[in-house]
């Protein structure tokens, strides 16, 4: 497997702290109050830092949704039927999805990357096919994926990155749609940071305290069931992941090794993106975190993360939509600091 893989050591470079330094020297010199803007400029110098210059510019924006299906679906942890998995990607294609309407607003690139559903999906130029297999297995019957599922999903985030690099892309953000996924991602988390089910699961898709106490009793019986196996993070991605899951993982870390920065959405990617930081913490260097969703758990992982999200509006919708929301106040961040007045050319006074 690893030969197939290989890419996954590729280095991760530190974002330039020199430029980081003269950013905030910069920012001293705007009219200003020094440190007025708070995390507005903090985030101006990151990108600094991140881009080696002193005007960033995240106007080319990449929103990329990955979708596919879980096995572990029969275990009745969804409020919606598997089907929606496939409705939802036709629903994409027709602009109705939240995250359509938003990336248009912003004037940002979408597309959807197919991973694997369980029926035909729709064929369309706004969907990239990249079936791995159709959906998971039902990791409380037997691992999710194959050692080849895997690395093919692995793959594929990293060839989507790739295509979106030579397209001048400066800032990735990246989306899931999948009926069951908050049920995959829950138990990911378990087997990673050591909680309880009852910790980490929540109503995901809107079902009843009956529904989470199904789902949590099929997160134990994954987490028992593959016990023996979840001693490395692919390990653990092989045993209870989803194909969506496995690639945004990927996407985060090859981004990270190729010097584009990600706006992390909600828990679901918060998952993806705690995977990718334990295949090599570097990346964490690459990473914004936009908002800390209502989902039981989240709050977890971004603390695992050592994450300190941007807003907080009690969403849970996945599909991106939380940092597509949180898109406008990163480029406000950079246009501050591009386009306000030095005191010196303003003939403003400074503080003396």
């Amino acid at each position: 497997m690893k030969k197939n893989i290989e890419w996954l050591g590729t280095k991760i470079v530190i974002p330039d702290e020199e430029i980081a330094d003269a950013a905030r020297v910069y920012q001293r010199k705007l009219t200003k109050p020094a440190g007025s803007l708070g995390m507005l400029e903090d985030i101006a110098v990151r990108f600094c830092s991140m881009q080696g210059t002193l005007r960033p510019n995240i106007e080319k924006t990449s929103i990329v949704v990955f979708a596919a299906d879980h096995g572990v679906v029969a275990e009745r942890v969804s409020a919606f039927p598997q089907e929606v998995t496939v409705e939802m990607l036709s629903n994409f294609v027709a602009g109705g999805a939240a995250i359509c309407v938003m990336a248009e607003t912003l004037n940002a690139d979408f597309f959807v990357v197919n991973m694997g559903t369980a029926s035909k999906g729709p064929q369309d130029e706004k969907i990239i096919q990249r079936s791995v297999g159709e959906g998971t297995h039902n990791f409380c019957l037997t691992t999710a994926m194959s050692e080849l599922e895997l690395v093919d999903a692995l793959n594929v985030g990293s060839t989507v990155v790739e295509r979106l690099e030579k397209d001048n892309c400066a800032l990735f953000i990246g989306g899931e749609m999948g009926i069951g996924n908050t049920t995959s991602a829950a138990a990911l988390a378990c087997a990673l940071i050591s909680v309880r089910p009852e910790e980490m699961v929540g109503l995901g898709t809107g079902i009843s305290e009956t529904g989470r106490q199904r789902k949590i009793a099929a997160v134990t019986k994954g987490l028992d069931k593959h016990s023996e196996k979840l001693s490395d993070p692919l390990s653990i991605l092989q045993a209870l992941g989803g194909f969506e899951i496995v690639a945004l993982a990927a996407a985060y870390l090859r981004c990270a090794q190729l010097e584009i920065p990600s706006l992390i959405d909600g828990y679901i990617c918060s998952v993806a993106a705690l995977f990718a930081a334990r295949i090599n913490p570097d990346c964490l260097h690459w990473f914004f975190y936009s908002h800390e969703s209502a989902e039981t758990g989240h709050q977890l992982i971004l603390a695992a993360l050592g994450a300190k999200p941007l807003i907080n509006l009690q969403m849970r919708l996945g599909e991106a939509s939380g940092a597509a929301l949180v898109l406008p106040l990163l480029r406000t961040a950079c246009d501050l600091h591009n386009k306000m007045a030095k005191f010196d050319e303003a003939g403003v006074s400074n503080k003396s």
